[in-house]
C-alpha cells in the first residue's frame, strides 16, 4: 500500500463506529507486547512511564482504515495493559501516548501521532518516510503491527551445532544475493524464499560454509536524507522495530517465510546468524515513530553537563546521531527480549552485533562486566547462541577489541589490515602477520580465550570487496550523494597500474594471485573465519567501498562468471575443503596454553629458508618477507608444513628433514598442479605466493 494512501470521506467515522464490536478488559502487565489469549483475544502491554494516557488504535487488514480507538485503562507500575476480545486474526494495530510536550525534560508526547509497538512481531509493509504524511500526522504515514499467526511447522529440523572454530561465516544481504540469480524464479528474486532456493542452497553447500551471517533483516526505514537524493538505506542499518522481520523481503508473510528460510538451512546443516543494531534506532533525525514518543528519556541515552541530563542533546555513540541506552532496565529487556524472540520463536542460531561496544556502556563507559554482557553469560538460552561483536564505536573509548568476555567471538580489523599489508608487499609486517596468522594470541590472551575469539575477514560489506581490494589503489563514491567524503581512505589497496577493470593479461594474472594469496591466508588462519559473499564470484562495486544506499547492480551479486572468476571460485572451494580436512588448520592448541587441556596438543618450529631455526633477532630483519614453519601434533607426530612468500622474487626453500608432499601452491592458477614435486628436499617458492605441505603417509 502506498504512504500517500488516503480514505475516502466518511469512512474514519464509519469505521470508528464499529468500537462496540470489541469487549475490553484489564489484561496484564505481562508479557510485554501483543501476545494471543484464545483464537480472538488478545492482550497488549505497553511500556510508558511518563505517558498519561495510551490508546490501542485498529486498523483493517486490506485498507488501514479504522477500526477503533480503544483507551488503556489498567496500568500496573510503568506498564500499561488491555485485554481485548473480537480482533481477527490480521487485524492492525498501533498505538497513541499522551502526555506533555516538554523536550528539555525529555517528554516528547503527542496524542494524535500513531506509533508502532516496540513489541511487535510483524508489520503489514515496509515503513517509507513521507514527510507530508507525518506532519500532517497522518497514520497511513506509518506501517501497522500485525496480529498474525505463530503456528509454524518445524518439521523436526534440529539447529545445527558447529564449533565456533569450525565455523566459516558467510555474510549476505537477502536482496542482494538473490536479485540478479538466474535460476531463481523472478518473482522470488530478493525475498527471503529466494535466499533458499534449491538454486542458493546448492552453491552454498558446495562452496562449504556452515553458516549464512544476514545483513539486518528486522524491520528499519531509510532515513529521510537519503529518499531525497532518491537513495536508501540498502543495508537496514536503521531499525525501527527489533522484532519483526522487514516485510521488503516477503513474498505475501514475512514471518512464514523468514522460518522457512531458517528451516532450509538447518536441513542443509547450515546456520542463521543475525546482524543485529541495537545501538541506535530510525529515530535519528528527531522523528517519533516507536520509541521516541513512548518513553524518550528511558530508551535513549543523552549528552550531560554539571551532572545534569541535556534532554536535547543525544548522545551520539553510533554515528547516526541517537544511541539506545542499553543501561536502562527497559531498554535492555527489550533488547534481550527480541534477541530471545529470534533464537526461540524464529529459530535462529545467533547474532553478531553492530557497534557492540554501545551495548555493553555503563555510565557512558565500555565495562567488560557490563550487566548486559553477564545477563547473556547466565540466560540459558542467550548463552548457547553464536555472539559475535564488532568491538568498536564511535563513542570515547570506544576500541575494545580483545576486552569482550571469552563466550564472545570478536570481529579482528587487525587481521585484516596485517594481511592485506603483509601481501601488498609493505616492508616489516612479517611479525605481525605471523601473529595474525596463528591466532592474535596478543589480543586474545592464551590461557584465558581460545583462538576462535577471533574472527578473521580480509573484507566485509563496509568496505572494499576482494575484487576491488586488488583492483583500486582509490575509494570511488561519488555515487553515494556525499563528493566522495564518505568511507575509509585506509584501504591497503592495490590497482596493479590499472584502477578499476581492464582485458590486460598480465595484471589480471597479478590480481588473482594476490586474490589467492589473500584466500589462502584467511581459511589456514587461526580463528573463526568471516566470507564476504560474492567474494568467491569475484563480484566488484565499481571501486565503492561504502555502497549502503546502494540498492542496484552495484550492491547485487552477478551470477554471470566469467574465465577467471570460474576459476577463482574453483579455487576458493578447494581452500575450504583443505581448511575442514585438517583439524590443525581450525584449532592450535599450542603447548604452552593451558586454556583447553584436552585433545590434541600442537607444536610449531619456524625456519628462515636454508633451513635453520628461526631466532629471534631474525624477526626484526625487515628486509624479510618469507617465513616457512612446522605444525607438529606432538600426539601422534603428524606435521604440516607452510612455506609464505610475499617477496617479488623466488627463494630457494631448503624442506625440514622429512618426506613431504606438496599439496597446495597459489602460484598456480588452481592451487594445484601435477608437476609438483613430490619427496623433495628442497623446493622454489615462487614470489608472491604460499604452499602447503603434508609430510607422506600423515593425515
Amino acid at each position: 500500500m502506498s504512504s500517500d494512501y488516503r480514505p475516502e470521506p466518511g469512512t474514519v467515522r464509519t469505521m470508528l463506529a464499529k468500537r462496540s464490536e470489541f469487549v475490553c478488559a484489564v489484561g496484564t502487565p505481562a508479557p510485554l507486547g501483543p501476545s494471543r489469549q484464545g483464537n480472538d483475544d488478545w492482550n497488549f502491554a505497553v511500556f510508558a512511564p511518563d505517558a498519561t494516557a495510551l490508546t490501542l488504535c485498529l486498523y483493517c487488514a486490506d485498507t488501514e482504515e479504522p477500526l477503533a480507538e480503544l483507551p488503556f485503562t489498567a496500568r500496573t507500575g510503568d506498564i500499561w495493559h488491555l485485554a481485548v476480545s473480537g480482533l481477527a486474526t490480521g487485524t492492525l494495530y498501533g498505538l497513541k501516548a499522551a502526555g506533555p510536550m516538554l523536550v528539555e525534560q525529555g517528554l516528547c508526547f503527542d496524542a494524535e501521532r500513531l506509533l508502532i509497538d516496540p513489541y511487535a512481531r510483524q508489520l503489514n509493509r515496509a515503513l517509507v518516510f513521507n514527510d507530508r504524511l507525518y506532519q500532517g500526522r497522518s497514520h497511513y504515514m506509518l506501517a501497522k503491527a500485525v496480529l498474525g499467526q505463530v503456528d509454524f511447522d518445524w518439521q523436526g529440523v534440529a539447529k545445527p551445532q558447529i564449533p565456533r572454530e569450525k565455523t566459516i561465516v558467510y555474510e549476505a544481504h537477502v536482496k542482494g544475493m538473490t536479485a540478479l540469480h538466474p535460476d531463481v524464479p523472478e518473482e522470488l528474486r530478493g525475498t527471503y524464499l529466494g535466499m533458499c532456493h534449491p538454486a542458493v542452497m546448492a552453491h552454498l553447500t558446495e562452496l562449504g560454509i556452515t553458516s549464512v551471517q544476514l545483513l539486518p533483516v528486522a524491520a528499519f526505514m531509510s532515513e529521510p536524507r537519503l529518499e531525497k537524493l532518491k537513495l536508501s538505506n540498502y543495508w537496514g542499518y536503521n531499525p525501527i522495530n527489533f522484532f519483526a522481520p522487514d516485510p521488503r523481503y516477503q513474498l505475501e508473510d514475512a514471518v512464514t517465510e523468514f522460518k522457512t528460510l531458517v528451516r532450509t538451512y538447518h536441513q542443509h546443516g547450515i546456520e542463521v546468524i543475525l546482524d543485529v543494531v541495537f545501538n541506535h534506532s530510525a529515530e535519528a533525525e528527531g522523528y517519533s515513530l516507536s520509541f521516541r514518543g513512548l518513553a524518550n528519556r528511558h530508551y535513549y541515552l543523552f549528552e550531560s553537563h554539571a551532572d545534569i541530563t541535556d534532554y536535547q542533546q543525544y548522545a551520539n555513540y553510533s554515528g547516526c546521531g541517537n544511541t539506545l541506552n542499553i543501561a536502562n532496565p527497559a531498554t535492555q529487556k527489550l533488547v534481550l527480549d527480541a534477541m530471545r524472540y529470534w533464537l526461540t520463536e524464529m529459530q535462529v542460531d545467533g547474532f553478531r552485533f553492530d557497534l557492540a561496544v554501545t551495548l555493553a556502556r555503563e555510565h557512558k563507559r565500555f565495562n567488560p562486566y557490563a550487566a548486559f554482557l553477564q545477563i547473556v553469560a547466565q540466560d540459558p538460552v542467550l548463552s548457547q547462541a553464536k555472539l559475535i561483536a564488532e568491538p568498536w564505536d564511535v563513542g570515547p573509548y570506544g576500541y575494545q577489541l580483545g576486552q569482550f568476555p571469552a563466550l564472545w567471538s570478536e570481529l579482528n580489523d587487525k587481521f585484516r589490515d596485517s594481511v592485506r599489508s603483509f601481501w601488498r608487499g609493505d616492508s616489516g609486517t612479517l611479525a605481525e602477520f605471523a601473529t595474525r596468522l596463528l591466532g592474535s594470541r596478543d589480543i586474545f590472551q592464551k590461557h584465558h580465550r581460545p583462538a576462535c575469539c577471533s574472527v578473521n575477514y580480509i573484507s566485509y560489506h563496509d568496505g572494499f570487496t576482494l575484487q576491488d581490494l586488488v583492483s583500486y589503489q582509490h575509494k570511488h563514491n561519488w555515487l553515494n550523494g556525499e563528493q566522495n567524503r564518505d568511507g575509509h581512505d585506509h584501504n591497503l589497496s592495490v590497482n596493479y597500474g590499472v584502477e578499476g577493470p581492464t582485458s590486460n593479461a598480465e595484471v589480471l594474472a597479478k590480481r588473482f594471485l594476490h586474490k589467492r594469496n589473500l584466500v589462502a591466508s584467511l581459511l589456514f588462519s587461526q580463528g573463526m573465519v568471516h566470507w564476504l559473499g560474492g567474494d568467491e564470484l569475484s563480484h566488484s562495486q565499481q571501486g565503492n567501498n561504502n555502497a549502503y544506499c546502494q540498492d542496484n547492480d552495484i550492491s547485487w551479486l552477478n551470477w554471470q562468471l566469467d574465465y577467471h572468476a570460474t576459476q577463482f571460485l574453483s579455487f576458493v572451494k578447494q581452500m575450504i575443503a583443505l581448511r575442514k580436512q585438517y583439524s590443525c588448520l581450525q584449532q592450535l592448541s599450542l603447548l604452552d596454553d593451558h586454556y583447553q587441556l584436552h585433545g590434541d596438543k600442537h607444536q610449531i618450529d619456524w625456519y628462515m629458508s636454508d633451513g635453520r631455526l628461526k631466532t629471534e633477532s631474525d624477526w626484526y630483519d625487515s628486509s624479510v618477507s618469507y617465513c616457512v614453519f612446522i605444525i607438529r601434533n606432538t600426539s601422534t607426530a603428524h606435521q604440516l608444513l607452510i612455506c609464505i612468500n610475499a617477496g617479488a622474487t623466488a627463494i630457494e626453500v631448503t624442506l625440514p628433514s622429512a618426506q613431504w608432499h606438496c599439496v597446495l601452491d597459489t602460484a598456480f592458477e588452481q592451487g594445484l598442479s601435477s608437476l609438483l614435486t613430490q619427496g623433495a628436499s628442497s623446493y622454489l617458492q615462487q614470489g608472491s605466493s604460499l604452499s602447503i605441505w603434508l609430510e607422506q603417509g600423515c593425515y
